[in-house]
């Protein structure tokens, strides 16, 4: 497992001293960003091919949100590879090493020239090492669907400040949106996140919401009507174990 320890931020913290779920989305993409520089396959050597890790799923799961000031470790390993698809698992713990958050993920490799996805090469992989084991969950579907009764929400201008590296919306701003959108404060225990199709500075992201109990489904959709991402959040009570 690569780990990187940190503290948490003021600036990560939400109303109620806690890290935010995008912060959460945020030290876990960092800790990815961290393993491929270390390994000599980051930012440069993918441009320098024409390649790019692009994210096509999450589903995340929060036992407890640290608290500011709080001392935490983030790891995380590749769990394999298929086709065009990588396969890797995050988690998140406190000072005693107890497991505060645990994330798999799925990732696409693409073509920058031709913007197609392309199959996964064992030099693109090799440098991570030995793959290990996927974190056990409970089995859930990894596309999303918006339900057919939904309301529509407020349209969303792509602004500079969305945009990262990849000159798409980052993958954490979607979750920003989502939860913006759905205008809920309710502690979010599980995150699903289906990927569709990237979001540019200046697009219009039309926000529609569907409520089930204490899961909220929102689907971000561009101004051509196209699904860019698929965001599932459930609420939930804090777990202890």
């Amino acid at each position: 497992m690569y780990q990187y320890n940190s503290r948490i931020r003021y600036s990560e913290i939400g109303e109620d001293g806690r890290l935010t779920l995008t912060s959460v989305i945020n030290y876990f993409q960092d800790c990815s960003t961290f393993q491929s520089e270390d390994c000599g396959v980051g930012i440069q050597y993918l441009e320098e091919q024409g390649k790019a890790w692009m994210l096509s799923s999450w589903r995340i799961l929060i036992h407890r949100y640290p608290e500011f000031g709080e001392r935490i470790t983030v790891g995380t390993w590749p769990c394999g590879n298929k086709g065009i698809y990588g396969y890797r698992n995050f988690v998140m713990e406190d000072e005693a090493g107890s497991r505060l958050v645990e994330a798999d993920s799925t990732w696409f490799l693409l073509n920058l020239e031709n913007g197609l996805p392309c199959r996964v090469m064992e030099a693109d992989v090799a440098p991570y090492g030995v793959p290990g084991s996927r974190i056990p969950m409970e089995a859930a579907p990894r596309k999303l669907v918006l339900p057919p009764a939904y309301e529509e929400g407020a349209p969303i201008t792509v602004s500079t400040h969305h945009i990262d590296t990849n000159h798409h919306v980052n993958n954490a701003q979607y979750v920003e949106m989502a939860r913006e959108a759905a205008d809920s404060r309710l502690p979010v225990r599980e995150l699903r996140v289906d990927y569709k199709k990237a979001a540019v500075l200046g697009d219009v992201i039309c926000p529609k919401i569907s409520w089930d109990g204490t899961a909220v489904t929102v689907a971000l959709h561009n101004g051509q009507g196209e699904a860019c991402a698929v965001v599932w959040m459930k609420a939930g009570e804090e777990k202890n174990d």
